[in-house]
């Protein structure tokens, strides 16, 4: 195999709901979802001894890491042995931030795999591989603008969204997915986002009326600091000329959803003066 490489990009929530949880403890989803020129980059060769994956720009968690497993379930797919493989990771989308950066380089990885293994495996096949690790990993594997449905895995294409920018930004801490879920008091009280409406809207290619429906239930449940800091990045976004504004994921990144025409300079300007990890993106369309 010679040595590939893959964009890895990151996501945001354009609408995320929670309907209830499951027998099988996972939560039943509801999600319009998008993604964004925000990006990691993998690289992958055979070589070296076992599985090994190198990163730069974060460290690594002990154990065996989700891009083993990943490859792992890819092999068991196909029905071959997994021969000595060298990934690499550059990292430049936030972690534990809502962005989806973890899931998408192990999406990149399959498809990395797929293309050097099993380059006639249908699209479905490697996103049930992905299933299995993560799931919102079969939306990062296809990416463009989907809905989510199940527990992230079930997805249904939807029509590309209209020409526009994202600004994003993540404040300077964390809001792990578990503990997040753990807060949700499921009993019809959560604020819903219209995600019909959404669907609708981006069928007709209305950017004004989808973005009209960005929303995000996990808001509803931060804690008071986290909200005072969430809001005021929204905040910022809409002063300089979002149509939305919303956290993204389980959080805490927030994304601003421009029109195309708009000057976001001012946005990047005021928000990079207050943190550190500031994007401007675009949407980007299906990568598989």
């Amino acid at each position: 195999m010679e040595r590939y490489a893959q964009a890895a990009p990151a996501k945001v929530n354009l609408a995320l709901d929670i309907l209830g949880r499951r027998r099988d403890g996972y939560h039943e989803m509801r999600m319009v979802m998008q993604t964004v020129s925000l990006w990691d980059t993998v690289t992958l060769e055979e070589g070296g001894e076992g599985f090994t994956l190198s990163v730069r720009g974060m460290d690594l968690p002990p154990g065996k890491t989700l891009e083993q497993r990943a490859a792992e379930a890819f092999f068991t797919a196909i029905g071959q042995p997994a021969p000595p493989l060298r990934a690499a990771l550059e990292k430049r989308t936030p972690a534990y931030a809502g962005l989806g950066g973890g899931s998408a380089d192990v999406a990149a990885l399959l498809r990395l795999l797929r293309e050097g293994y099993a380059p006639d495996m249908p699209r479905e096949a490697l996103e049930a591989v992905g299933g299995q690790i993560g799931s919102d990993m079969p939306f990062c594997v296809r990416g463009g603008t989907a809905l989510a449905e199940g527990r992230g895995d079930l997805l249904t294409d939807l029509p590309p969204l209209p020409d526009c920018r994202f600004v994003l930004c993540k404040p300077d801490f964390g809001l792990p997915t578990g503990p997040m879920f753990a807060r949700l008091r499921l009993d019809g009280s959560l604020p819903r986002p219209d995600v019909e409406g959404m669907v609708s809207a981006l069928r007709r290619g209305d950017l004004e009326g989808a973005a009209s429906r960005v929303g995000n239930v996990f808001e509803s449940v931060l804690e008071p600091p986290e909200r005072r800091e969430i809001e005021g990045i929204k905040e910022t976004l809409l002063r300089h000329g979002a149509l939305a504004a919303a956290m993204s994921g389980s959080g805490p990144a927030v994304f601003g959803l421009f029109p195309p025409e708009a000057e976001t300079n001012r946005a990047l300007a005021e928000l990079r003066a207050r943190y550190t990890q500031v994007f401007e993106a675009e949407p980007v369309g299906r990568l598989l």
